[in-house]
């Protein structure tokens, strides 16, 4: 299973999930339809499945296209079936989706949005987690509470230390200026700081990140409780 990592709009990632034996393919979040089927018409892709993490305008900006085009199938959350364009597949907490090659289990992660939810491949150890967790940070709150985005943190946490991230935007430098001011001594994350900086010289993204990475340096991931936590979600928001 290949995963291509296509920017959209300005700072968005959406992800080209493809299986190199069929050149079967899911796409992940699809901002905007243009870069996707550029890839997909020049390498010949297939692309049968559109898994959305969440309702927002620039993760299902592109579906309605793609869906026209490609004859795909659209895969959300059950309670974002009013809010989902094009949506024709309705999972939940928990349930494996499962076609031809691609298997994932469903994670409702709410807190950014009542009906957030990751794709984790897990036999591959990749999950897509949206605006959930980002690279050195989380998403903001918008529709749930301090605590359901807390316990959606705990359930990604929770994975195998080994699992690659894939988040939604390329927000990694600008919170890694957040992560290093409220957790000045962590040598960890400094050295991370100083690859983030060389990749983006580079013109490279800063995704995928590692579990094991974001738990030693991503400091809204060792808060050790809500109370913290919503601290810090604070202080971000007004950073």
């Amino acid at each position: 299973m290949k995963i291509q990592i296509i920017k959209c709009l300005k700072d968005n990632y959406s992800y080209l999930i493809i299986d190199e034996t069929s050149l079967s393919a899911c796409v992940v979040d699809p901002s905007e339809a243009k870069p996707i089927i550029d890839f997909i018409e020049s390498n010949n892709i297939n692309l049968k499945y559109i898994l959305n993490t969440h309702h927002h305008f620039d993760h299902v900006g592109g579906n309605a296209e793609l869906k026209k085009k490609y004859n795909s199938n659209v895969i959300g959350f059950k309670g974002d079936k009013e809010r989902i364009p094009e949506i024709d597949t309705l999972v939940d907490d928990l349930n494996i989706w499962k076609k031809e090659n691609f298997e994932a289990k469903i994670y409702h992660i709410p807190g950014h949005t009542t009906g957030h939810i990751a794709f984790h491949f897990f036999k591959e150890k990749k999950i897509f987690t949206g605006d959930t967790l980002f690279s050195l940070g989380c998403g903001k709150i918008f529709e749930g509470t301090y605590e359901q985005m807390f316990n959606s943190l705990k359930k990604i946490k929770a994975l195998p230390k080994d699992t690659e991230i894939y988040c939604g935007h390329e927000y990694t430098l600008q919170n890694s200026n957040f992560c290093v001011t409220y957790d000045a001594n962590n040598s960890r994350l400094k050295e991370k700081i100083t690859q983030i900086k060389q990749k983006l010289d580079n013109g490279l993204p800063t995704v995928p990140t590692i579990l094991d990475d974001e738990m030693h340096c991503n400091i809204f991931l060792k808060a050790k409780d809500v109370q913290a936590f919503s601290k810090l979600r604070d202080l971000k928001d007004n950073f």
